[in-house]
Formats: C-alpha cells, structure tokens, sequence
C-alpha cells in the first residue's frame, strides 16, 4: 500500500463492513483488519495513510496498538473509537497521542471528515520531512563541496543526484582534490548518514592482513586467529564503505571483492557460511583505472562493477576563482581547529594565493591556511608549476592564462572586500564600468562574496 490508505481496525465484522462502504463512496482507500498486528504489519515511518481503531478488543486492544504505532512514528494520526462513553477514557486517549476520539454509534459523516483531517495532517507532515531531508542534504553538500566555479556547481549537482540512491560509485581524481570529502558528502546526504561510515585506505592494509582486515576472520582460521573477528564490511552494515586508493589493491583481493560487491554477501576467513552485506561502496582512485585495466593492472569486471557512476573531482587550476573562498575558509577551520582566534587576511595574500599554482590542490591549499592560522610565513611568492612537458594535457594559450589569472584576481579582491564593487574596482585600478564588463564576461556574481564565512 503506497497510496493514501486508512487502515480500519475492529474485531466486529459487520462493523468492518459498514466503515468500508462509507469510505469507499467518499473516495477513500481502506484496508480493513480484525486485529491489531495485522493492520500493525502495514504501518511504517513514511506510510502515507491513518489509522482508525476500536479500543476494545480481544488480544491487543486499541490504546496498545496505538502505543505501538507512535513508536514507529510519534507523528502518525490515529483515531480511537468505542462504544463506551468514557470522558476519562478519551481525555487520557488525547493525552497519549490520539488524533481524534470518536464515541458509538458515529454519523459515517462525523467519520469521514476526522479522516480527511487527518489524511490532510499526515500529507503535510511527509512534505515537511521530505523538504528537511532536502534543504538537510543541500546544506550538507554544500558545506563541505566549497565554491561557486561551474565545476564544483556540476559536482555538487552531481552528488545531489546520487546520494539518495544505493549506486556504487567511482571517484577519480589527483592528490589533495578532495575525494573523501566527497565520499563524506555523498554519504552524509543519504538515507545512510546515521550508519558507519568505513574508511579503508587500501595502500596502507598489510598485504598478508588485508583479507582478514576486510572480510573478517573465524577463530582459529590462521595462526594467532584466537578469536573471530568482524571484517571492515560487516562493520559498517547498513552504512558506506569507501575504499580509498583501490588501485593499490591486489588482484587476488579484487576477484573477493567483486563477488561481495556482486553477490552482497561476504565468507569470514576459516567458514563457509556466507553473510549478507547491506552497504554501499564507493571507491577513491588518484589514476585512471581505465588506463590501468587495459594494461591489465586492475580488473575490468571489477571496475565496470564499481563505476556505476563516476564522479570527476576537479583540480584547483579548474576553478581558480573558488580559491580565495576556500582558502579564507580554511584558515577559520585551522583557526578553530588550534583554538587561535581568526586572523585578517590581507587582500594582498587573497591576490598571492589565488593567483599560485596549486599541485597538491586542496590539500597544499589547507597546509598553507593552517600556516598562515598559526602565523607562520606562507612563501607564496614562488610558482611552482614543474618542469617540461611530461605527455599530459596540452598547456592552455597565453590569451587563457592571462583571462584565468584576471579572474581569479577579480575573485580575490571581491572576496577580500566581501562583495563591495567600490573597494573592489579602486583596489584594482579599475573603471565601475570595466569591472561590470570583466564580472559579466567571467561569470563573477558579487552575491558570492557578500557571504564569505
């Protein structure tokens, strides 16, 4: 039953009946039951439906199957009838979270309007929990995927999409840009964000503990096996499993891993006896595993099993002009962090930083904002972008470097001044005109600095 339902509750046939021809011809579903459990077995947290029960009858009466109910939501409108006149009875009914009271002999009317009340009632509150749950997931997303640029718009909009779906997914990306960020995010905003969240640095498990380490491990199944052992996946039930740096993986461990994420099911080391796995897996890897499966270094079966969805995390020359943001906010976390009070940032650091080359990405950009938290020298005069061509991305032309360099600047200067296009456009020797011109041409919106934590 998905639809709105009214589930009838009385251990009286005729009286099952009756309720079920008044409901049906005021266009109501109705589901009707001679006891409590069975009507008990329909009800859930989301169920979009009341409840109207007698409360005298055999075996689990009305006021117990109430106390049930609101167990598994305090919110779900249940209506009390009997045949009893009982002021006490009703007020004390009221008292422990009855939506209505309706005494014997009731108008089929009197009846249907309670429900329709009700039904209104318990149709505003899913609403209400299903706005939560998306101001609750973009808040989020938002607070830990930083930045205006188009990129980090498209992988926020991306993640957005997918959370609240159970799809493994592959985060690729280079070192520093974020990717358990994102793991964190995606699993925070789905309806797994009250399980564990198993973080396994696969490059970092010892090759001969690795299965153990992951699969778990019967008493005796090795030597020094005293006891059993839950693996990292059974540990995180009902949760997300991130698998950080998969490709350090080996292959013999790769064949086991794809027949858990295949069959969602595990066998503990020494045992024979599968166990079923409820989780999500979504693994990290800073190379191409398509590269790296067709050279036979990672299992192809495994990666089309993995990539259900692929998210991209973009380096920070990709959206240079989040820079200032997410270096200004940074330094409040490094602040907060060392428990030091947030220091000023020139405008003149805002314009050194954004206009850098960041290599270790997100992860240098922190090292450097705990730095300058601390009071320590930042030695940001220096580029360090590297030496000859290594067989990568063709570097961009002068025209690009120098409109990517303008803007990030443009966006140093409105993050410095929080928004304010006056101090913004004399502190770079700029006409207001030219400044709108340059804004508009780059995408810049002054709303996106005016709130600069």
């Amino acid at each position: 039953m998905t639809a709105e339902t009214v589930l009838f509750v009385d251990d009286e046939e005729h009286l099952r009946h009756a309720a079920a021809q008044s409901l049906q011809l005021a266009d109501l579903d109705v589901a009707c039951f001679a006891d409590g459990p069975s009507a008990l077995a329909h009800v859930a947290r989301e169920f979009p439906g009341v409840l109207v029960t007698d409360i005298r009858m055999p075996g689990m009466d009305g006021l117990q199957l109430m106390a049930r109910v609101l167990e598994i939501d305090p919110s779900f409108p249940v209506i009390l009838v009997t045949g009893h006149g009982d002021v006490d009875l009703a007020v004390q009914s009221m008292r422990a979270g009855a939506y209505d009271f309706l005494e014997k002999p009731y108008a089929p009317a009197r009846l249907v309007a309670s429900i329709q009340r009700a039904l209104e009632k318990r149709r505003l509150t899913l609403e209400n929990r299903a706005l939560r749950r998306q101001v609750g997931g973009r808040d989020v997303i938002e607070a830990r995927l930083i930045g205006r640029s188009d990129a980090m718009v498209r992988l926020r909009q991306q993640v957005r999409a997918i959370a609240a779906t159970e799809a493994d997914t592959l985060i690729q990306g280079a070192t520093g840009t974020g990717k358990e960020v994102a793991a964190r995010a995606l699993h925070r905003a789905s309806p797994r964000s009250d399980k564990p969240f198993v973080h396994i640095n696969c490059a970092a498990l010892p090759a001969d503990l690795i299965e153990s380490e992951l699969f778990g491990h019967e008493a005796g199944a090795f030597p020094g096996a005293n006891r059993a052992r839950y693996g990292k996946f059974e540990h995180a039930r009902g949760g997300t499993v991130f698998l950080d740096e998969i490709e350090c993986m080996s292959q013999p461990v790769q064949a086991k891993l794809l027949h858990a994420l295949q069959n969602r099911t595990v066998t503990r080391l020494g045992s024979n006896d599968p166990v079923d796995l409820d989780v999500r897996f979504i693994a990290a890897s800073k190379q191409d595993l398509e590269t790296a499966a067709a050279k036979g270094l990672f299992r192809a079966d495994l990666l089309y099993r993995l990539n259900v969805v692929t998210i991209r995390m973009p380096d920070l020359d990709e959206r240079r002009e989040d820079i200032p943001r997410l270096f200004t906010h940074l330094v409040g976390e490094a602040a907060a962090r060392y428990k030091r009070p947030v220091p000023d940032i020139p405008g003149a650091v805002l314009t050194l930083v954004a206009g850098r080359h960041w290599p270790g990405n997100v992860r240098e950009l922190r090292n450097a904002a705990d730095r300058f938290a601390l009071g320590l020298d930042l030695d940001l005069g220096r580029d360090r972008r590297g030496g000859a061509d290594q067989g990568g991305p063709a570097e961009p032309t002068l025209a690009a470097r120098i409109a990517e360099h303008e803007k990030a600047l443009i966006a140093a200067a409105l993050t410095a001044h929080g928004g304010s296009l006056r101090e913004t456009y004399e502190s770079l020797g700029l006409s207001r005109k030219a400044l709108y011109e340059k804004m508009q041409k780059y995408g810049l919106d002054r709303g996106d600095f005016a709130d600069t934590p």
